[in-house]
């Protein structure tokens, strides 16, 4: 069963919930008006359609599909996404590119035995942040460049605190991904900046206190 994290908020698939392989699938809802932050190697796609079922009253719209980057745990179901429940997939165009292209390489496809796809993005994220309007809130998309060229973290506010969608905070930073350690530093440290209250990683799960997502951040810091 999908996990809920808070009022609006679930854990819908990951390890244990869908494919062992798929990072951390995360699913926030606005009023009638939801998106998904990521979408898993897509081998589960039944699974992850019943637990957003779970969560979603019929008559509430998958807007959005909101990748954090371009690497095949988190985007190979994206297109199976997009075709289930006609909503727009959204990414930094500095990861757009890999996905539009089909690199097996950049995507890490490779690393998990399989051939990337083109993958088409509807929006192309450009510069520092980006806002999108959902239902009757918000998400706030950040550019946090080094574990891959176009990393993206989305923000926003449920129950007046910050609730950070954080994804892959702990790198990895490897040369065929295209990371870069400097970037990845200081990207580390805008993080810690936005003093979240709730951290929803890809693969070490959530950190529900401002402490421990400041602790947790800090851990990777240079």
């Amino acid at each position: 069963m999908a996990e809920r994290i808070t009022e609006n908020v679930w854990l819908v698939g990951g390890g244990g919930l869908t494919d062992p392989a798929d990072a951390a699938i995360y699913l926030v809802r606005f009023g009638d008006k939801a998106a998904l932050i990521d979408a898993g190697c897509g081998e589960s796609h039944a699974r992850l359609r019943r637990h957003i079922a779970e969560c979603l009253h019929p008559d509430t719209e998958l807007e959005y599909l909101l990748l954090t980057h371009c690497h095949f745990d988190h985007t190979g179901g994206a297109e199976a996404v997009r075709t289930e429940f006609g909503c727009r997939i959204v990414a930094h165009e500095l990861d757009a590119v890999y996905l539009e292209s089909g690199d097996s390489e950049v995507t890490a496809a490779s690393w998990y035995g399989a051939r990337f796809k083109p993958l088409a993005i509807d929006i192309k994220l450009q510069g520092e942040e980006s806002t999108l309007a959902i239902g009757s809130g918000a998400v706030r998309a950040i550019h946090w460049p080094g574990h891959s060229p176009g990393s993206v973290v989305y923000t926003t506010y449920i129950d007046q605190k910050l609730v950070l969608f954080g994804q892959d905070v702990h790198g990895p930073i490897h040369p065929s991904l295209l990371s870069d350690e400097r970037q990845y530093q200081a990207s580390l440290r805008k993080l810690l900046a936005l003093q979240a209250d709730l951290l929803l990683e890809g693969h070490f799960g959530v950190f529900r206190t401002r402490e421990e997502v400041r602790d947790f951040i800090q851990s990777f810091v240079r």
